[in-house]
Order: structure tokens, then C-alpha cells, then sequence
């Protein structure tokens, strides 16, 4: 049996954060336990790598206070350690006139959460990025940031490591809750604090330990294709649509990558798996139980049926070229590239009333700290959310 003061369930970006938070609160020895065979397989290292900057939240959710806190922070990591940061900006454009009035409610939510926005008309529009179209006027975020995920999630494993005060166990499953303890894969774990945050399978770990039984997680896929030159030179930064503020996904956008590489995507399909990144691979004996749950929800939830009447047909390219020509000047079906990157984003749904749950969620109970619904922009907002996990949920002795 294994023994640590604290054992944290997930080296993904959030349970990485939250390990080297406490290491910085003194913290003396702490287990890592990833079930892959190495950090940020999956979410915290498949997401676009845009910091976002505190634009859609409801002032007042942990989203809006978190999100450009953690943006400035993860740029000021960035610049310590040399990794690569794009401050591209980013600008939200109109697709029609019905949309305006959304634009205008992001720019109030913006200024309420302190973050710096610039409403532009089409001229402007036109000098920052010149391929971008609009209906009158469009929001520009010009602490809008590009990261290489993998390159911080490979960075903060050799801090943690290098402290001689955190050990990483990987290719080692969670299988079950005891008292102080935590059965794996690889053997017992025994704790005086458990965090899970366990990312995709959070409600699963939570509810072995009889939490988060009003809560399931249900997996939606990104897919995206890239821009071939000479037309991905022609995308300066990101250029986002306005989006239904009324679900959490942002739609379909352009994002100029660190590396220079312009990917389109991601979507918001329904997936059929936690890990379902292919039309097939990763469905598992699950299946039948998301099935189920997404039924549930067509039915309950128009929001939720809305997106799974539009979102799997963005499969068929004409469909995912539809929604992404709405955004620029010019642009062929001749542009596009097919492209490997895909990710899940793992949503939360509160099954008594049948919603996506739109705030990140942690409960506590006892010595065991269980982080929920950590999605975007739960990489953005990392470090400035450990600190306040550590600060709320954590007593250290």
C-alpha cells in the first residue's frame, strides 16, 4: 500500500495546478495518479489552446471571476518559463442583425467581469482583420491569448517532479473508495486529503464516494479541420461568432495556433463515448447509458435537442463549411484540410431538471475535494481556480 499526506486523482491541467498550489502553500508530499501514461491525454491537452478573457460569463459565476485572472497568470507562466504565447486577440463577429443584440450583452458582461473589450465598426474591423465579416459592428478582446497546451501540461510535470515532493502514478485506473483510501489499478493509495479531479470520469470518482448523484457528465466531441495556405495567411488571430449564450459551447471559429497553423472547429456533437474521438473508437460498454441520458434530454431540454439536430451533421463537411464561412470574406471548400485533432468536452448535467450545468462545480465532503464540470475555460482559469480550491476546500496542517 501507498501512502501520501495528499493524493489528487487526474494530471490534467487541473489537478497539476491545484498539486503545485499546494506545494507552494507547503505541502510536503502528494500523489499524482493519472490513468494514462502521462499528463493531459485528453481535455487539458486536446483543447485549442486559446486563453480566453473573461468575455461570456454572468458576472458574479466562478467562470467570470476566474477566467481573466487565470488568463493573466497563465501568460505570465508562459514568459517565465519561455514557452510559446501568440497575444493574438480575438474578434466575436455578427453573422445578422439578429445577433447584435447578443453582441452588445457580451460586451456588458466583459466590462462587468474587468476585462477589455472594444466594440468596432466594419472599418476597424477591417485593419485588425482584414478577412473577418460582420453585420455593423463587431467585438474585438485584445487579451485573447494562444498557448501550446502540451508545452505547459510537460513544463509543470518537471516542476512538480523536479520539487522531489510529488510522485506521478501513471497507467493507474481509479476502481474504488474506502476510508482514507483509494483502491487503483496498481493498489491501495492511502490519504489524508483526496482531490479528484479526474476531468472526464470527476462524477464517476465523486459517486464513489456517494457524492454527485444528482449529477452525470455527458461527453460532446470538437472536431476540426485545418486552413491550407495561402488562405491561413489570411486569418490574423481568432475570429469567433457570436454564440447562443443560452448553451455553453462558442461555435465553430477560426484560431491561429502558436505554431502558426490555422485550425476551424471545434463542433459540439453529442458523442457516444468519454473517449469517443473517432466515428467509433472510444465507445464503450457506456453507450447504451449516454444513449439514454441524450434521449432524456432531447426530450426534456430544447436547448440540448436544438444541438443534436445541428451539431452531428457538421460530420458532412458541407455542413461544418457552412458555419465557418459565415465568419471571413473569403474562403473556399478547397481551403480545408482534413485534421486529426479532436477532443471531448466532458459537460455536466444536473439530471433533476435536465440541464447543463454552466458553472464549474466542486463539493467537499470530508477530507475529499471533487472538482466537477471543470470545462472551458478551466484551462485558462487553472491557476487562479487551484488557488481558490486551495483556499476554500483545503485546510493543510
Amino acid at each position: 500500500m501507498y501512502n501520501a499526506e495528499i493524493v489528487i486523482c487526474g494530471a490534467g491541467i487541473v489537478g497539476m495546478t491545484i498539486a503545485r498550489e499546494l506545494l507552494g502553500r507547503g505541502a510536503r508530499d502528494i500523489i499524482i495518479f493519472e490513468k494514462e501514461d502521462r499528463p493531459g491525454r485528453h481535455a487539458s491537452g486536446r483543447n485549442s489552446g486559446v486563453l480566453h478573457a473573461g468575455i461570456y460569463y454572468d458576472p458574479g459565476t466562478m467562470k467570470a471571476k476566474m477566467c481573466l485572472k487565470g488568463n493573466k497568470r497563465m501568460q505570465a507562466y508562459c514568459q517565465e518559463r519561455g514557452l510559446p504565447l501568440f497575444t493574438s486577440g480575438k474578434v466575436v463577429v455578427a453573422r445578422d442583425e439578429s445577433e447584435l443584440p447578443t453582441l452588445d450583452e457580451l460586451k456588458r458582461r466583459a466590462e462587468a467581469n474587468g476585462a477589455v473589450v472594444h466594440m468596432l465598426d466594419q472599418r476597424q474591423l477591417a485593419e485588425l482583420e482584414p478577412n473577418a465579416k460582420t453585420v455593423e459592428r463587431a467585438l474585438h478582446s485584445p487579451l485573447t491569448a494562444v498557448v501550446d497546451p502540451k508545452a505547459i501540461l510537460a513544463a509543470m510535470r518537471e516542476e512538480l517532479e523536479t520539487s522531489g515532493k510529488v510522485r506521478f502514478f501513471f497507467n493507474t485506473r481509479f476502481l474504488s473508495a474506502g476510508r482514507n483510501k483509494v483502491t487503483t489499478s496498481q493498489g491501495e493509495i492511502g490519504y489524508s486529503l483526496f482531490i479528484n479531479a479526474a476531468g472526464a470520469y470527476s462524477d464517476r470518482v465523486a459517486q464513489a464516494f456517494g457524492l454527485a448523484k444528482d449529477y452525470r457528465l455527458l461527453p460532446f466531441k470538437g472536431i476540426y479541420h485545418k486552413l491550407k495556405k495561402p488562405a491561413a495567411d489570411k486569418i490574423k488571430g481568432s475570429i469567433y461568432p457570436v454564440p447562443n449564450i443560452r448553451n455553453p459551447f462558442l461555435g465553430v471559429h477560426f484560431t491561429r495556433s502558436v505554431h502558426g497553423d490555422v485550425y476551424v472547429g471545434p463542433t459540439a456533437i453529442p458523442a457516444l463515448g468519454r473517449e469517443n474521438y473517432g466515428i467509433l473508437k472510444g465507445v464503450d460498454s457506456e453507450f447504451a447509458a449516454i444513449l439514454l441520458r441524450d434521449a432524456e434530454l432531447f426530450i426534456q431540454n430544447p436547448k440540448f435537442r436544438a444541438v443534436a439536430l445541428e451539431e452531428p451533421r457538421k460530420y458532412l463537411f458541407k455542413y461544418f463549411y457552412r458555419d465557418a464561412e459565415k465568419l471571413v470574406r473569403h474562403i473556399t471548400p478547397n481551403d480545408f484540410i482534413p485534421c486529426d485533432k479532436a477532443g471531448i468536452r466532458p459537460q455536466l448535467v444536473d439530471i433533476r431538471n435536465h440541464e447543463l450545468v454552466m458553472d464549474f462545480l466542486v463539493q467537499k465532503e470530508g477530507n475529499t475535494v471533487h472538482v466537477l464540470n471543470s470545462i472551458s475555460p478551466a484551462f485558462t482559469s487553472s491557476l487562479a481556480f487551484a488557488e481558490m480550491v486551495v483556499e476554500k476546500y483545503v485546510i493543510l496542517s
